[in-house]
């Protein structure tokens, strides 16, 4: 298949399950995970219309999407990996939706830098629904305290919360809880799912599900 046809492979099973769980397709919306993708890997799925896309690494990002946002009206980029304070300036100043916030210090870092560049960028807490130690987020019991934190003392705007299910276990489950949580916390929007799990992410509520290697093929 095409990069063509696999993109609209994607959005048709998002469709697909966005109605069988009586919802609207366009609640959904796809996040492209552009990583360790160059920018003429990436400019065919612009041309057919994807504007929203999500990379891992603030440098990796530096390197191609000034440059692509540039040729393309209206392009949406999401960092979706682990942010270090040190690199909150430039992921402020490049990315429209920062999904990793998981601790105060990078809270602090994000405010603080939002007020230096007079921009306003879109936050959601990453929530470590596994406990895993290897893997960044915050935990569960501490969400809603930590979305309270960001609102009322560092003026921070939380969208939403994310998660990444850990690989050997059923999502739905981590899931149901970070759908539970985002409710207790009052935000509205749920990254969760990718491109193993986004139909059953679908089911439960996602309205942003990160996929990569569906549309771009493998690393």
């Amino acid at each position: 298949m095409t990069i063509e046809e696999r993109l609209a492979e994607v959005k048709s099973k998002i469709s697909d399950a966005a109605e069988e769980a009586n919802r609207k397709p366009e609640s959904v919306q796809l996040v492209a995970v552009s990583k360790t993708f160059d920018a003429d890997a990436i400019r065919p799925v612009i041309v057919e219309g994807q504007r929203v896309f999500g990379e891992n690494r603030v440098q990796e990002a530096q390197g191609k999407w000034p440059g692509l946002k540039s040729e393309t009206y209206g392009i949406e980029l999401h960092l979706i990996g682990p942010l270090q304070s040190n690199k909150a300036a430039d992921a402020v100043a490049l990315f429209d939706v920062i999904e990793t916030v998981d601790r105060e210090k990078i809270a602090r870092a994000l405010a603080e830098e939002m007020r230096k560049q007079g921009k306003t960028t879109r936050l959601y807490v990453q929530v470590n629904t596994g406990l895993e130690p290897q893997k960044a987020g915050i935990d569960p019991q501490e969400t809603i305290a930590f979305v309270e934190l960001c609102r009322t003392e560092l003026g921070l705007s939380i969208e939403g919360l994310m998660c990444i299910p850990p690989a050997d276990e059923n999502p739905g489950p981590h899931f149901a809880l970070l759908a539970k949580l985002a409710k207790q916390c009052g935000v509205e929007r749920l990254s969760m799912g990718m491109s193993g799990d986004y139909e059953t992410a679908i089911a439960f509520g996602a309205t942003n599900v990160r996929v990569g290697s569906a549309i771009f093929g493998n690393r």
